[in-house]
């Protein structure tokens, strides 16, 4: 049978479990995760690789976690909606994750507005059902609801964090994808360099050990990432705006960077498979959500691209 493989984009609101369904999915942690509304910032990219089996056509399933859809009041939350734009951009399918537990609101319409105008299939995925255990009329109505608002290719209810439902969806993509190449090598999950992954790793830690403004309000650039025969070397440094948000980071005594720092370096040592010496400095740089020139800079792409012009100081995965 034909070899399947196609682009597949997540939409939908902060906290619908974009990032969970796409790690759980590839079965690698390729997204951070947190409670906080806006975790995601930047489009992420996870390759799903199926072999042939059972009458089923092998497969390259290409998916594209997106930051939640929101109205943007920053340089930051435009660029955020910029990556949602451009992720919906020749994309084969659609999928429209939505919290199944919650009540239809107008926020719901307007995402779904955007998933109608892709002209591409779009599946809606109902998350979180695991909060619905005994409320099958409750669930039922929230598709017949969504049913009546559009023409979807499939409807599928679903738990990513318990992972249910999931082998249901692999097999529907892989149904509704068009014959295609294999975009990436059989071994690669993943489009992101290291580099990236581990500034993401750090500013995970920044959502979830501060509370209140700390989290929108800062942003992580790795300045050094040097993987020697064995240790990797990593140096990043943690943006925030205003010196009280500093002095809320470093923490008294500087406990609240080494705690940072410490559960931050265990999470690269992980992606990387060797010992990891981190260090980590904290600079204010006032109103830099506002900044277009800054955010831009904050695209791993335009780092690479910026590096590309330096020595090469990297091997491996971030050659």
């Amino acid at each position: 049978m034909a070899f399947r493989s196609g682009f597949v984009c997540i939409l939908g609101r902060p906290n619908a479990g974009k990032s969970t369904l796409l790690n759980a999915l590839v079965g690698e942690k390729l997204a951070i995760i947190s409670p906080k509304p806006q975790t995601t910032r930047n489009r992420i990219l996870g390759i799903i690789h199926s072999e042939k089996q059972k009458g089923r056509s092998a497969s390259q399933i290409v998916l594209i976690d997106t930051p939640g859809v929101h109205k943007p009041d920053s340089s930051l939350g435009r660029k955020m909606m910029v990556e949602v734009q451009e992720a919906l951009q020749g994309c084969d399918i659609v999928l429209l994750i939505v919290d199944g537990s919650r009540q239809f609101t107008p926020s719901d319409q307007f995402v779904l507005e955007m998933a109608k105008r892709c002209r591409t299939p779009v599946f809606l995925l109902l998350n979180k059902t695991d909060l619905l255990k005994g409320k099958k009329q409750e669930l039922l109505g929230t598709i017949d609801g969504y049913r009546r608002r559009f023409d979807f290719r499939e409807i599928i209810p679903l738990s990513a964090r318990k992972r249910e439902g999931l082998d249901l969806l692999v097999h529907k993509l892989i149904e509704n994808l068009p014959e295609g190449p294999h975009y990436f090598s059989d071994d690669q999950i993943t489009d992101q360099p290291t580099r990236f992954m581990a500034a993401e790793a750090i500013r995970e830690q920044i959502l979830i050990h501060t509370e209140q403004e700390i989290p929108y309000s800062s942003t992580v650039v790795v300045e050094q990432f040097e993987e020697l025969p064995k240790l990797t070397r990593v140096a990043a440094t943690i943006y925030c705006e205003r010196n009280s948000q500093k002095g809320i980071l470093v923490g008294k005594g500087g406990q609240m960077l080494k705690k940072i720092g410490t559960e931050a370096r265990m999470q690269i040592q992980k992606m990387v498979g060797m010992k990891v010496f981190l260090e980590l400095f904290v600079k204010v740089q006032p109103g830099w959500q506002d900044s277009r020139q800054f955010v831009d800079e904050l695209d791993w792409r335009r780092q690479l691209e910026n590096l590309a012009g330096k020595p090469d100081r990297t091997k491996g995965r971030e050659a």
